[in-house]
């Protein structure tokens, strides 16, 4: 298989990447109740450092960002620090990885926040049973919509947490933009009812992301920062009416900053909102003229034909890498792929059970 596309190597920007497959952020709740990596999740991100690019799971920037068992941060310099065993690991295997930042909004709950309800644009509930929390499962609570006045303090956050993923040594950030979580909270119409100068209009929805982005590439050149986004997704209750004239501007507006690529969840297999016809690739390469990622669902094969045609420059594979370490080479040599293994494992503060207890083909 060495003459597909994905092994093609790939000049992202400055950095030369040497295939096309990228492991995908994952949420795997490893980091413990104070939310510092550690050793274990190095071993984890070099089992799987063969892929061209690493992206990290979501680290939030701020203890009002958290909103996961077990999830790490990046806001303190014990958090810092533990990042820094994990780049330092993957460079030794003289691999690429970003951090990916995030605020969880309203996909959070008061008990994270000592009693405290979470943030959001708007206060408006997520129409789902429960949430897991330190407590076990919760009702899903309405969250406080954010001041106007505040919001410079949540851009703020993000800035801060780039400097320390720079200086936990990480060659670049992903804005994670995506499945409901804070950006996405503020771009889409079904969850950002405000009325001031960030909600009402598509131009103003946007102007959160914006801000975040105008922020993080104050600390990185914006060749070394990239966005990720879900047009299709339904994951946190999500979906709006107007999602592709939405995702569109949102697209063409960052292809200005040169960032460093645009991360598109377009595969269904994470859930779809069933408004309308999904928003693929291609559509977005019309309007943003950056390296392009395509995620969720992809095998080997829709990969290939991703890329062949154009409208992919990489793919990121989330599953397939879970019970696969190996990915990367079980695809080049045509080896089947490992059954993923069940999802209590996968974000269950198991230790290295479902984690890094993956073997390698043989």
């Amino acid at each position: 298989m060495s003459n597909s596309p994905l092994f093609q190597p790939f000049t992202l920007r400055d950095l030369l990447l040497p295939n096309r497959i990228v492991l995908a952020p994952m949420t795997r709740s490893r980091a413990g109740t104070a939310r510092i990596p550690n050793q274990l999740m190095a071993e984890y991100y070099v089992q799987r450092s063969s892929a061209g690019l690493l992206i990290t799971e979501a680290a939030t920037i701020s203890e009002e960002a958290n909103g996961w068992n077990e999830s790490p941060g990046i806001y303190t310099d014990e958090m810092t620090d533990g990042w820094k065993l994990i780049t330092k690991a993957v460079h030794d295997k003289g691999s690429v990885i970003f951090l990916q930042l995030w605020h969880m909004g309203r996909a959070s709950h008061s008990s994270f926040h000592n009693g405290k309800l979470a943030v959001a644009p708007s206060a408006i509930k997520i129409n789902e049973e429960f949430i897991h929390t330190p407590t076990g499962k919760q009702p899903c609570e309405v969250p406080r919509a954010l001041h106007t006045s505040e919001i410079p303090r949540v851009v703020s956050d993000y800035q801060q947490a780039a400097e320390r993923a720079k200086a936990a040594g990480f060659d670049g950030v992903e804005v994670h933009g995506a499945n409901g979580y804070l950006v996405d909270e503020f771009l889409q119409s079904k969850t950002n009812h405000r009325s001031d100068r960030y909600g009402g209009s598509i131009e103003n929805r946007y102007r959160f992301l914006k801000e975040v982005v105008e922020a993080v590439v104050t600390v990185w050149p914006a060749d070394r920062v990239g966005v990720r986004l879900s047009p299709n997704g339904a994951f946190n209750d999500m979906g709006s009416p107007d999602y592709r004239e939405q995702f569109t501007f949102v697209a063409s507006q960052l292809d200005q900053f040169g960032l460093s690529y645009l991360h598109v969840i377009d595969g269904l297999e994470f859930g779809f909102h069933k408004l309308g016809e999904p928003m693929m690739l291609a559509e977005f390469r019309k309007v943003f003229h950056g390296p392009l990622i395509g995620n969720c669902g992809y095998t080997l094969e829709t990969a290939e034909k991703a890329i062949t045609d154009g409208y992919a420059d990489l793919i990121a594979f989330g599953r397939p890498f879970i019970s696969n370490p190996d990915l990367v080479e079980r695809f080049r040599n045509g080896w089947a792929l490992a059954p993923v293994g069940p999802m209590s494992d996968w974000y269950a503060p198991t230790g290295e059970k479902g984690y890094t207890d993956y073997s390698r083909h043989h």
